[in-house]
């Protein structure tokens, strides 16, 4: 059987600071403990690579400089010329990354983790005019990078984007100066509050973070507006209590709901309006694929539909 050899993917446009990663990795973090490597680069960057350096930590540089040209044969001419035993690929940002994932990778080879690079300075541009690239060099990594960050720089609008991408990506902000920024984020709502109250403007936000941050809601009471999912074929004494909410266009609209235990389901109309309080109970939900956030309502009330049936995550 042959050994595993883990490969590191490395995504982003360009200059969005993968190089400046793969460098920092290799050089500060003692990585791979001088295990061969390969780093198969993809396109040029503003950053360059220091062969002499790269050979000190036991790494070699070879390059596939063609999307046509990334195939499973070229793969295999290189695991046989270098023979690594640990592969970094700096991918370029304007290749699909679809193609990367549909080539075989020689045997052995196995993607043990993506790390995508965003600069954060230019995220919105790219989300605005190339937002399905964008959306693709994020959709399936483990790790998103903003570097480029300030005081100034929004993170939870930049968080919220991400994760109605790609959910299970870890965040990180680096700074201009390459430090990590640790601080936690501000929420709009006081979740000490005996009922936490949200405005419509919040239930997006609120919605990412309980799914994601789930513990720190167990037992809170929660209360907002919310249109009731509750079809003829929905599991009895179940409803989903939610909103539609946009992403960043209209063409990305999408429900976003929670489980909510409650006897008197039936009571309750298909797409009705309501004013919810409901206590929030950590369990493990198959709709969840896992634990979640959980209600029980305290008390449901009919309500008007908003003047805005939409939320954001912005």
């Amino acid at each position: 059987m042959a050994e595993e050899i883990p490969v590191y993917l490395f995504t982003g446009f360009m200059d969005s600071g993968k190089t400046s990663l793969v460098m920092e990795t290799l050089f500060e973090n003692e990585f791979g403990d001088g295990a061969k490597g390969v780093i198969i680069m993809c396109e040029d960057g503003e950053k360059e690579y220091d062969e002499a350096k790269l050979a000190a930590v036991n790494f070699k540089l070879t390059e596939i400089a063609a999307e046509e040209e990334f195939t499973t044969g070229r793969l295999e001419q290189i695991n046989s010329e270098f023979s690594p035993e640990q592969v970094f690929i700096e991918y370029n940002g304007t290749w699909e990354i679809s193609k990367l994932l549909e080539v075989t990778m020689p045997k052995g080879w196995v993607i043990v983790q993506s790390l995508a690079t965003v600069d954060s300075t230019t995220f919105d541009l790219y989300m605005n005019n190339m937002r399905q690239m964008m959306q693709e060099q994020v959709f399936s990594s483990d790790v998103v990078i903003f570097n480029r960050t300030d005081d100034q720089t929004d993170r939870g609008r930049l968080r919220r984007t991400i994760k109605t991408i790609n959910r299970r990506a870890q965040i990180v902000y680096e700074r201009t100066d390459g430090t990590i920024d640790e601080r936690p984020e501000e929420l709009p709502f006081d979740i000490n509050q005996e009922v936490i109250e949200l405005s419509d403007s919040d239930y997006a936000i609120w919605y990412m973070d309980a799914m994601e941050n789930y513990k720190k809601y167990e037992k809170k009471k929660i209360k907002f507006r919310a249109l009731v999912y509750n079809p003829p074929n929905l599991k009895k004494g179940i409803f989903v209590p939610g909103r539609f909410a946009m992403t960043c266009c209209i063409e990305d609209v999408t429900f976003i709901g929670f489980k909510c235990k409650y006897d008197k389901e039936e009571e309750l109309q298909h797409k009705a309006w309501i004013d919810i309080t409901a206590q929030v109970h950590v369990e493990f939900a198959r709709e969840y694929k896992g634990k979640g956030p959980v209600l029980y309502p305290v008390a449901i009330e009919p309500a008007d539909k908003p003047e805005d049936e939409l939320v954001y995550f912005s």
